[in-house]
Parts: C-alpha cells; structure tokens; sequence
C-alpha cells in the first residue's frame, strides 16, 4: 500500500508579489469641483442644431480664456488595420463645414494607420471650462495645394523642421537631427531663398460623422450631448432623438 506525505512549505515571495506590495502615491482621493447642478448645458443651451457652428461658439468661448495654453490641440487617435489604436497630441489648423484639418508627415506611424483604416476620433479638451468635444469620423487626404499653402505660411523654422524629421524612425542620437538643421539653417539663411515642402508632409481634413459635447458637473451627472449622422432609412423616436440641421440628429446621453 502506498503512503503519501505531505509537507506543507512556507510560501516565499517572489518578485512580482514583492513588487505589487510597494507603497505607491495614492492618486484615488484627487478629486477638484467642476461646474455647479445649476450650470447646465442641455438642449436648449445648444448654439446652433449644426454641431460644426456649435463647436465655433465653444471654441471661439476657449480662446477668449488665458489658462488655456493652445486652443486647438486635439488628442488624434487612430488604428492600425488589425485595429491596434494609438493616441497623440496634434493641432488643429483649420475647420469648416466640411470638417477639421491637421498636418502632419506621412511617413509617421499616424499616417500609416489612417492609410490603412481611415478614420479616427478627435478630442478637445479645455479644463479651465469643463468642456470637450469629441469627434468621429472618416479621413482622407488634403490636396496637395492646400499642402502647399499651409506650409508656405509656416515659420521658416517649422518648415525646416518638417524637412529634417522623418518622424516615428529610429534615430542614433540626438545630434543626427541637430546636425541635419543646422545644415539647413545655413543653406537657407538667405530668407529670400524658398524652403519647398517635402513630398512626405501634408495635410488630412476628418469628416465627421459624430461630434459630442461634454460639459462637467462635480456631481459627476455630466452633460452630454451628441450630435451624429442620421443613417439611411432612420426612423427617429423623437422623445430622444431631435432633428438637427440638414442630415444631422441629436441626442442627451446619459453621463
């Protein structure tokens, strides 16, 4: 007959157990006030039922406010084609009806996603307001004259800086581009002399299909409301669903 014994080991700590012990800033209780119960913003608050004319009235609000350092940065995520997102800080350089614009080198990986899968989402965010926007939508490329005219427009200092990054590539140090822009500096110190834009860098215009706008409330019982496209054969409940200008709807979303 076969006996087992069984031992019984005092547990040791391994690294990984060790590590989830350390005592690390506790970041739970940061907490400030945003807007008071009584500073709404609803329905009937809206500017505008076109949510691109609504977002004009927000922004123009935001430049008039000092703490805001750059009105318009916007975070741009994108998606890779297997759908691996990635999220950074770009600036708005112009919008309209048709939609928002930003530059960029097409050779970074930003570039290289909206190639492969072109849409994204953009994010305003302006906290000394309380206030964001957020946008969803489908990308395509600027034409190459308005490429041109943009950076013909740029400090001469950006438009040298745009030829020197091949962005997103690995770099031995930081003196390969340093070096590189110097060399710039003084092949192009004759300010009569024209920078051409490389054929690497342009523009993208994001047509929207969604925008939100997001106000907060300390209460956390945030405002929110969405304007998107009205789909094809949409029949709206309008107890929920308000017709906006032209192919636009809008709706309260719960916080």
């Amino acid at each position: 007959m076969l006996r087992y014994i069984v031992r019984c080991v005092p547990l040791r700590k391994c690294p990984a157990v060790a590590m989830s012990s350390a005592k690390y800033p506790d970041v739970s209780e940061l907490r400030i006030p945003y807007r008071s119960s009584n500073d709404i913003f609803d329905v009937g608050n809206l500017v505008s039922k076109n949510p691109i004319k609504q977002f004009e009235a927000w922004f123009n609000e935001a430049r008039e406010v000092p703490n805001i350092g750059e009105v318009n940065a916007m975070a741009l995520a994108t998606a890779s084609k297997s759908g691996f997102p990635s999220v950074r800080m770009v600036l708005m350089k112009g919008y309209s009806q048709q939609g928002f614009t930003f530059f960029t080198n097409y050779e970074s990986r930003k570039a290289g996603d909206l190639e492969e899968n072109p849409v994204c989402s953009l994010m305003f965010y302006w906290d000394p307001l309380k206030r964001s926007v957020r946008v969803e939508g489908t990308v395509e490329r600027l034409p190459e004259v308005e490429s041109l005219q943009y950076f013909d427009q740029r400090p001469r200092q950006s438009r040298l800086g745009a030829i020197v990054s091949r962005q997103s590539t690995a770099l031995e140090n930081r003196e390969v581009i340093s070096k590189k822009y110097q060399e710039l500096l003084e092949e192009y110190q004759d300010e009569e002399k024209n920078i051409p834009k490389p054929a690497y860098w342009g523009g993208y215009l994001v047509r929207p299909t969604s925008m939100e706008f997001w106000q907060g409330q300390t209460n956390r019982l945030h405002d929110r409301i969405c304007f998107r496209k009205l789909k094809d054969n949409e029949i709206i409940d309008s107890k929920y669903t308000h017709q906006g200008d032209e192919d636009w709807v809008f709706e309260r979303l719960a916080p």
